[in-house]
């Protein structure tokens, strides 16, 4: 088993914190003076820990350090993609991170568990959402804010999981007005499947945990694999492979839309 200090020096760490125990590989996003935020660097460091995730671990739990699982994509970075490059470039290459550590997150042979609390806000939802199991304790509260921002709903794959776990009247409700939603309203439409008290979060996680640990790891990859292929004949319509494109179209037109005349 890989130690979880070798792992971090091993691929050079910057804003993660992991931990395996047994068959359990924790992985916590660890920049929490930024609320978490999700910039290249922790895209990179993501998908370093799930290419070299170990055949053995059955369970990966996606937690935030501090106050908040995650308040979204940092816009600071794609404001300074804008200026190298304002055709966007570097935004779709963001783009293309995203969506790799959400489908590895989705595909992962292993059951991943979003453990959330604080706020958690549009890439921090389609990192939750991209989790087979989700729960939050009751405070956590929940945004999209992309329209607000003059962006498009495009990140990681988010939109169609939102809609097939919300249903499409409530997302477009959710996506339209970017207003707040709690914990108990994200139980409500399915977003979560379990809200408990602050204290209980790691009681919650580690109840859906043990009983999983038990099960015979070849069923468990399979049954992984089926509720996949079930999922995605759900989403045939998804065009989420667009979204790179999508986001950068977007960020360039608002940047040239809002920079003053000359």
């Amino acid at each position: 088993m890989t130690n979880p200090a070798e792992l971090e020096t091993q691929i050079e760490l910057k804003t993660l914190r992991v931990r395996q125990q047994g068959p359990v590989l924790t992985i916590e996003l660890n920049t929490p003076d930024q609320g978490n935020a999700v910039t290249d660097a922790m895209l990179e460091d993501l998908q370093s820990v799930l290419d070299r995730q170990e055949p053995h671990i059955q369970v990966v739990v996606l937690a935030g350090a501090g106050g908040d699982f995650c308040l979204g994509g940092d816009r600071s970075e794609y404001a300074a993609y804008l200026s190298r490059d304002p055709s966007g470039s570097g935004i779709r290459a963001s783009g293309h991170r995203a969506r790799r550590v959400c489908d590895s997150l989705t595909g992962n042979p292993a059951v991943t568990i979003a453990r959330v609390h604080g706020k958690a806000i549009g890439a921090g939802v389609a990192l939750a959402l991209a989790c087979d199991l989700r729960v939050s304790t009751d405070t956590a509260t929940f945004r999209l804010p992309e329209l607000a921002l003059g962006l498009p709903t495009a990140w990681g794959g988010l939109l169609s999981r939102f809609i097939s776990e919300a249903g499409a009247a409530r997302a477009r409700e959710l996506i339209l007005t970017g207003r707040s939603f709690d914990a108990e309203e994200a139980l409500s439409l399915s977003l979560l499947q379990k809200v408990v008290p602050p204290p209980e979060l790691d009681t919650a996680v580690e109840t859906w945990i043990k009983p999983i640990i038990r099960r015979p790891a070849t069923a468990l990859r399979i049954t992984k694999a089926m509720l996949n292929s079930y999922a995605a004949a759900a989403r045939l319509t998804d065009s989420s492979a667009l979204d790179p494109e999508l986001m950068a179209a977007a960020v360039s037109e608002t940047r040239r839309a809002r920079r003053p005349p000359n």
